[in-house]
């Protein structure tokens, strides 16, 4: 069995663990097809590894976990496996939130509600008013969630908010207060599994610095080591933020 962290610890004196991880969850298709089975068996087989990831980043110290499920680009998938998913998704809101609460994880969805069904939405609303009071680990799931619709909806909230100010004073400052996730850090580490090599519409205001690291492993397969492996990645990094390698090792 796996042993965990220490192993981590083990090549570093000091480990700098992220605030922020953002994962998106890629390959559990693939994962079903290798196997000759469904592709939703490999959805059903992803949510075991979302359990692991999940208390792995709990016991690790990792502030907020954001997980890209479905987007909104998603809905172009055949009729019968976005069905499936999002059966998938109201269960995974009955069974599993009372372990949430259980553990201290506080739930939030992210991204556009309208579309899912009214018993989604109920459950969504729920699911977020159970844990709404936790101070462990915050769990984002991104559901319907697209970037640029993100900074579309954000530029809607802040004209509402701002009714007699013209959009010449809104900037970066403004605008980020707006955006999904705002009260909490910025993303500092990306993870994509299931080996390609972009984000996908995913969190593109709020990665702007986040470190991205990107693996072969099927998200099925992804595990406690998996993600010690990231972490380790990220601290070979030398983040700069803008300013020189000197400037940075000075402070």
């Amino acid at each position: 069995m796996y042993s965990g962290f220490g192993l981590l610890k083990q090549q570093n004196q000091q480990v700098n663990v992220p605030k922020h991880i953002a994962i998106i969850m890629d390959g559990n298709g693939r994962w079903a097809k290798k196997r000759l089975l469904p592709r939703f068996i490999g959805h059903q087989k992803g949510l075991n590894a979302v359990k692991r990831v999940v208390t792995h980043c709990a016991e690790i110290g990792v502030e907020s976990l954001t997980l890209f499920a479905f987007s909104t680009e998603n809905w172009r998938r055949p009729p019968e496996e976005v069905n499936k998913l999002m059966g998938l998704f109201l269960k995974a809101l009955q069974r599993e939130v009372s372990k949430l609460d259980d553990n201290n994880v506080k739930l939030q969805i992210i991204g556009d509600r309208s579309a899912f069904n009214d018993e989604i939405q109920t459950h969504i609303e729920l699911a977020e008013a159970q844990t709404a009071d936790n101070d462990g680990l915050v769990l984002n799931i991104a559901a319907n969630y697209g970037g640029r619709w993100d900074m579309v909806e954000a530029v809607k909230r802040w004209q509402l908010a701002n009714p007699d100010l013209d959009v010449s004073h809104l900037d970066e400052s403004a605008l980020s207060k707006y955006v999904c996730l705002a009260e909490q850090a910025e993303p500092d580490l990306l993870i994509r599994t299931g080996g390609e090599e972009r984000i996908s519409n995913f969190l593109i205001w709020q990665m702007a610095y986040a470190e991205f690291y990107f693996t072969d492993t099927l998200w099925p397969d992804f595990n406690e080591k998996s993600i010690d492996d990231a972490v380790h990645s990220f601290n070979q990094r030398e983040r700069r933020f803008g300013q020189t390698g000197d400037q940075v090792k000075s402070c």
